[in-house]
Order: C-alpha cells, then structure tokens, then sequence
C-alpha cells in the first residue's frame, strides 16, 4: 500500500521533528519530575494515543479544516495551553507533597491515578500545536494518490511518528523521574523539584499558548 520509500523518508523527516522537543516530551519531563516514572509513562502513553488521535483525525479530514481556519486552530491551541497551566499550578501548589509521592511511587499502590494520568496525556497529545501541524501539513504529503485509499495510508504512516515518539519521550521521562530520585534524598529539593516542574509545565502552557502559525 505504502512503499517502503516513502515510509523511510517520512520516518526520516519525523526524526527531524521529534528530535527537537516540544510540548510533549516537556510535558512528560515536568510530569516525571514533579510525580515520578510511573506517573511519567502513564503520561507517556497518553500523547501517544492523544497523537494518534490527530493521525485519525487528518486521515477522517478533520486535520485539514485545522490547518486551515485560524479559529479552530486558535481554539485547539488554547484549550491545550490552559490546561497545561492548571496541572502546572496544581503540581506547584503540592510540591511539599513531593516525599510522600515518592514513597507511594517506592510501593505497589499507584502514587496517581494511572486513568487520570492517561488521560491528561491524551488532552495535551491531542491539543498539541507541533503535533496538529505536523500531522495536518506533512503528513498527506507522504501519501501514494495513485494507490488509493489515502486514509489508510495516513493511518499507516502515522504510525513511524508514533513509535520514534514512544521511544523518545519513554527515555526522556526515564531520565527525569531518575534525577528526582537524586533530589528525593532531601525534603527541600525534592520540593524545588516539585516546584520546579509546575512551572515549566506553567510555562510551556504559555509558550503553546503564544505559538503561532506559519501563515
């Protein structure tokens, strides 16, 4: 369906784009740092499905009308970025909760609820501007139109930037919630942690925030 060249060159240019970090893995990292691993591959998983997400979306024809109204555009890309500052503020007003949370994270029980973690994921995965433009501008560029089924083709293809990203993100968080346990050995770092990772969760919402268009 896909020819193997195409599917090399796009997993070339998705290299390009993961490879410089955005919103998710900046997310991910203040997540790890602010809640732990588990927390940070439930997050993980999350924009993964949330990425994925757009793949079907452009594929259905809903990415195109993105890509070209201002408005829908403007409206994904805000509701995005304030959500990340309310988990940001949130993470910032429990830093001194920060030894506890990583003693839950030590024992079996989860130190947060994973469908609750998942799911914040998806909203930032699905409302991310890199993620929206990319997949809504170069993805159908990818596509065989004289092989038909253009769609599948897309779902198809979206896949390599989601497996890179999977890969990628995973040891990004790996290294975070690593580090916090370095800063987990005393109660006044791990709460500058703790406050640390709510603000760059705060200020990533208002660089998405303040991203625009190329147009």
């Amino acid at each position: 369906m896909v020819s193997t060249d195409r599917i090399l060159a796009f997993a070339a240019v998705s290299l390009l784009v993961i490879a410089i970090p955005g919103p998710s893995v900046l997310f991910v990292i203040g997540r790890a740092l602010a809640h732990g691993r588990r927390t940070a591959m439930a997050t993980v998983l999350g924009n993964v499905v949330g990425s994925y997400l757009l793949v079907v979306a452009v594929a259905l024809g809903v990415g195109s009308l993105v890509e070209r109204s201002v408005t829908v555009f403007l409206t994904v890309k805000l509701a995005g970025a304030a959500y990340l500052v309310y988990l940001g503020v949130q993470a910032f007003r429990h830093r001194k909760e920060m030894k506890a949370s990583v003693l839950r994270d030590a024992s079996p029980a989860p130190a947060r609820g994973d469908l609750r973690t998942l799911t914040d994921g998806v909203i930032v995965g699905v409302t991310n501007p890199k993620g929206i433009v990319f997949f809504a501008a170069v993805l159908p560029q990818f596509v065989d139109h004289s092989a038909g089924q253009l769609p599948a083709q897309m779902l198809l293809l979206g896949l390599v930037p989601i497996g890179i990203g999977l890969i990628t993100d995973t040891l990004w968080g790996l290294t975070a919630s690593a580090a916090r346990a370095w800063f987990a050995r005393s109660d006044r770092r791990l709460s500058m942690v703790g406050g640390a990772g709510g603000f760059a969760m705060i200020g990533l919402g208002v660089t998405v925030a303040a991203t625009g268009r190329a147009d």
